[in-house]
């Protein structure tokens, strides 16, 4: 158990003055909840909004209403994404089809997509994969002549861009997360926009059955949410990291998703949310350029980009489990990712009959993720650098300059010192 200073693989900030408007949204909640969705619609230039009580509920919200308004039953979806996705494609009632991807975009393998369109596919669940724009117009090209609704999957994208336009507008309708690891948090929330008024009526029929939080309910969200903010923090996030049973940075399927309304409370701490999100952004951007400057990366949307994690790839699963276990035993916060594909989910094989993703397995296989947060010292950043260093010289076959990674954060930044250019 390592005791001590340690990173999360992704947070986001949540201050005391966010907490007090928590409270004062209990007091007056529908008023803080039409606040909240005004500033979205005004934001992100969309007509409907409905703001539900996780990121994967607001998916499923989604799916349900478009199955309530079609004979069709398939859903497209990339191989390797988040395993909530197939989830709430299951709870919609709605059967999961996979598409291989793109290793170097995380996207859809775009030739595999137009040969995974039939006529039952209901929609195409375009994900923006650690924050990384798909291409939604190519998508929406192949779909629109068959019917087929595009829903932007933006969890992991709040507050990013492709070409000038922001990530989850795209489409015909898209959700963000409001989750602990996400670009800007209330605990647990989400949101669904749109510009459509059939899709946003349909939503809207599924929306007025869903139930809102008790008091009960409430409270027990502030007191995790108080928790949440201590724990987040380095000094002490060795304490929730050390704790088997709470699986932090596992990824696990969701066997049950409750959908209902987001709470007057959580409305009410993302306040000050567009601050937030730009101040996050912008210090993702900055994270995100070091580490390409350091490392000498080509991320695929380029160094100035604000990832909400920094994927690279590694050479092999071992290579990728020694340089995690190093993270892991000294607290640097890089990332698994998704340990494999959706095929291989043990509680999704059944569905796929042994069907097989490449590219989704060598991403498995060889994807690590990088912090690129907030909480990260400049300290934090050199010694990521130093871990990352020898494999990745490694691998590009400098061996002279490989030297081996010393397993101390001190010792680290004294082997690769700080210098002003390469």
């Amino acid at each position: 158990m390592r005791v001590g200073r340690a990173l999360p693989p992704a947070a986001a900030t949540l201050r005391g003055t966010d907490l007090w408007h928590g409270l004062a949204g209990v007091a007056a909640s529908g008023r803080v909840l039409e606040r909240f969705a005004a500033e979205i619609r005004a934001h992100f230039g969309v007509s409907d909004v409905f703001l539900v009580s996780s990121g994967t509920a607001a998916l499923a919200l989604t799916l349900a209403a478009l199955r309530s308004r079609s004979t069709r039953t398939e859903v497209v979806l990339p191989a390797y994404t988040c395993p909530s996705v197939p989830a709430a494609v299951l709870h919609a009632g709605l059967r999961p089809r996979l598409c291989d991807v793109d290793p170097d975009t995380f996207d859809f393998d775009g030739g595999q997509l137009e040969r995974a369109l039939n006529a039952n596919t209901l929609c195409v669940i375009a994900h923006h994969l650690f924050g990384i724009g798909s291409d939604v117009a190519r998508t929406r090209a192949l779909c629109e002549p068959r019917g087929i609704v595009v829903v932007e999957d933006a969890a992991q994208a709040m507050g990013a861009e492709r070409q000038g336009r922001q990530l989850g507008t795209l489409g015909d309708v898209g959700i963000f997360s409001l989750g602990r690891g996400k670009t800007i948090t209330c605990g647990s929330g989400g949101i669904v926009v749109t510009r459509s008024k059939p899709i946003a009526a349909a939503i809207d029929e599924q929306y007025r059955r869903l139930p809102s939080p008790t008091p009960v309910d409430t409270l027990k969200e502030f007191a995790l949410l108080l928790v949440l903010a201590a724990f987040i923090r380095p000094r002490l996030y060795w304490i929730p990291a050390a704790l088997p049973w709470l699986k932090l940075g596992e990824t696990i399927y969701p066997t049950g998703i409750a959908i209902a309304r987001l709470s007057g409370m959580k409305a009410g701490l993302l306040r000050n949310w567009r601050r937030r999100l730009a101040d996050s952004s912008r210090m993702r951007s900055a994270v995100a350029a070091y580490f390409s400057r350091r490392l000498r990366l080509r991320p695929p949307v380029g160094p100035s980009y604000p990832y909400l994690r920094l994927p690279i790839h590694v050479d092999s699963p071992a290579q990728k489990a020694r340089l995690f276990g190093l993270s892991q035993a000294h607290g640097l916060g890089l990332s698994v990712a998704y340990p494999q594909p959706l095929s291989e989910v043990p509680e999704l094989r059944g569905l796929f009959s042994g069907e097989q993703y490449p590219a989704a397995r060598r991403l498995a296989d060889t994807v690590l993720t990088l912090p690129t947060h907030q909480w990260l010292s400049k300290t934090d950043k050199r010694a990521i650098v130093a871990c990352l260093r020898h494999g990745l010289t490694e691998r590009r076959g400098d061996t002279e300059n490989a030297t081996p990674v010393i397993a101390l954060r001190a010792a680290w930044i004294e082997r690769w010192p700080e210098r002003t250019s390469h």
